[in-house]
């Protein structure tokens, strides 16, 4: 007769979701390349191609310049999204992350900070486009972060997204490269997406 081992579970112990974000947090991306936590996924992503790049900068200068809010913006903030569905930890840092300046928002916040106060956060598609323009809507969505701009460089296309409920946005404005598209409050300026031609 032989003995069966019974598995116990230790107590204690950490979940893999825990080993998974213990993992990330610790984790050094190489030199240019930024590491994100994504629906229990760690993704690293080279550094952005030069029409990336150049999309940012013509949306930066827009907010800044014609908001009627004062804006601060980041283009590295890591941002601690709320956890449930189908993401157990998310760990995203945004193309842009825009809050009004009267908050100061950004300064002394840790690295991974909470998205509370951010007013609208924009990314312009890259090598996954459906990271941005499913899993990350979803996740700024559920996070509560008001508005969401996808700059979509393969269908030439802004969106929109607003009015976040639960894991889904329910409002969504689009706009064909060279078309104007608003902004609501409180920017309450129409972009200009004649740049991204």
């Amino acid at each position: 007769m032989s003995a069966v081992a019974h598995e116990q579970p230790i107590t204690g112990s950490p979940s893999q979701a825990d080993i998974l974000l213990e993992s990330f947090l610790s984790l050094h991306s190489p030199e240019g390349f930024r590491a994100e936590l994504i629906e229990g996924e760690i993704i690293v992503a080279p550094p952005p191609d030069g029409d990336h790049e150049d999309h940012i900068n013509h949306l930066l200068k827009q907010v800044i310049r014609r908001s009627k809010t004062d804006m601060s913006v980041s283009g590295g903030k890591g941002l601690r999204l709320v956890s449930g569905g189908l993401c157990p930890k998310n760990h995203v840092i945004p193309d842009a992350t825009f809050a009004a300046e009267e908050l100061r928002l950004f300064r002394g916040a840790p690295s991974w900070m909470e998205p509370d106060g951010v007013a609208m956060v924009a990314e312009v598609t890259s090598a996954k486009p459906d990271q941005d323009r499913i899993t990350k809507r979803h996740c700024y969505a559920r996070a509560g972060i008001p508005l969401y701009l996808l700059i979509d460089r393969e269908t030439s296309r802004v969106s929109l997204f607003g009015k976040p409920h639960r894991e889904e946005y329910t409002e969504v404005h689009l706009a064909a490269f060279g078309e104007p598209l608003a902004i609501p409050a409180p920017f309450d300026f129409d972009l200009d997406t004649k740049p991204f031609l």
